[in-house]
């Protein structure tokens, strides 16, 4: 019997290893690429057994390295949902944006999901399977980091696309959008300032950030049989923070009416 494969592209980060863990429930074999091979090897140990999580070194932003990857799921089975997670965001401001910085985060923030993508379409056409893209609050809204927002609503859209496009040849397309993630590099803010995430959470109308399990847990949803007539959305996963902001409410709803 042939094996279902997952695929999760930056798997040494926090949420992509949730990713990974969860998607092991559903899948025969998850494999966790990343640009950095240890850290993706040492993440794929602590989940598990190697013969169900495998490490494979990938730049997303290299076509040789994605066809690299290609390779290696053909010659363990058959991929049945990829999730094109790696992504990072540079400056801060429009301002502080050079053209460099802009084009490495559209590379990896939205040119590697397209580059994936055609890389797997072969094994995800036979699979009937699923893409689940990793965009973001900021390709919905603007937060700041105008190149990686400006990639995640590209994302977005071209999430759309595949859905319209191959939905015929059964393979679906949905994205996640997270909020603010309690990762190690929000937790590196946190030892800077103590108050950052009660900072952050006031924001929030579930008075928290997301855990990278909440995210995980969205995108098993949308790549199992349960969403097997959804395609072409993006689900939120923020605490509420794009349904309005808990702060200005509580601000609004003090203030006097006249």
């Amino acid at each position: 019997m042939t094996q279902s494969i997952a695929i999760v592209t930056g798997a040494a980060g926090d949420i992509g290893a949730a990713i990974a863990a969860r998607l092991a429930d559903d899948h025969d074999v998850v494999l966790l690429a990343d640009i950095d091979a240890a850290a993706a090897a040492a993440v794929a140990l602590k989940l598990g057994p190697d013969n169900r999580f495998v490490a494979i070194e990938c730049d997303v932003t290299s076509e040789t390295s994605i066809a690299e990857l290609a390779r290696r799921a053909a010659d363990v089975g058959v991929v049945k949902t990829l999730v094109n997670n790696a992504g990072a965001a540079r400056a801060t401001s429009l301002h502080d944006t050079t053209p460099e910085i802009w084009r490495a985060d559209n590379a990896l923030n939205l040119e590697a999901a397209f580059l994936c993508f055609r890389a797997f379409e072969p094994m995800l056409t036979v699979s009937k399977g699923s893409v689940v893209n990793i965009a973001s609050v900021n390709g919905m809204h603007v937060f700041g980091h105008p190149a990686y927002s400006a990639a995640k609503a590209g994302l977005l859209h071209f999430t759309r696309l595949v859905a319209v496009e191959y939905g015929k040849f059964g393979i679906r397309s949905n994205a996640v959008a997270p909020g603010t993630v309690k990762t190690q590099a929000w937790e590196a803010r946190a030892a800077a300032n103590p108050n950052v995430f009660e900072e952050a959470r006031r924001w929030y109308p579930l008075q928290r950030v997301v855990d990278p399990k909440d995210v995980a847990n969205a995108v098993a949803f949308l790549a199992g049989p349960q969403a097997a007539a959804i395609t072409g959305v993006c689900l939120p996963v923020d605490c509420g923070l794009t349904a309005g902001q808990a702060e200005l409410a509580r601000t609004f709803s003090q203030s006097e009416h006249y």
